[in-house]
């Protein structure tokens, strides 16, 4: 399986930035088209945003305009750059293929918490 590690979450305030790293397991990974999402206890798993191998996006609603997804794909790495963040955003994020598997493998995920 496609092996991610997430990180760069923290704790900001309201209108803050976090930018986010998904470091991938391999040479595999500029193949896949990839994604963020995220989880508040007690709710399923949130599509946020994907970016396809060569590098087209798109993202829900709720963050168009704020965050921007990004790959390094000689650095087998994804990034997620959170701007304007809302109490709302906040969540564990978590990045894996776009679609998922059937059986996804997930990470440890970064906490994100946005809160004044």
């Amino acid at each position: 399986q496609l092996q991610v590690v997430e990180s760069g979450g923290g704790l900001v305030q309201p209108g803050g930035s976090l930018r986010l790293s998904c470091a991938g397991s391999g040479s595999i990974f500029k193949i896949y088209a990839m994604g963020w999402y995220r989880q508040t206890p007690g709710k399923q798993r949130e599509w946020v945003a994907a970016i396809t191998s060569g590098g087209s996006t798109k993202y829900v609603d709720s963050v168009k305009g704020r965050f921007i997804i990004s790959r390094d794909n000689a650095k087998n790495t994804m990034y997620l750059q959170m701007n304007s963040l809302k109490p709302e955003d906040t969540a564990v994020y978590y990045c894996n293929t776009d679609p998922l598997l059937i059986t996804p493998y997930w990470g440890q995920g970064t906490q994100v918490t946005v809160s004044s």
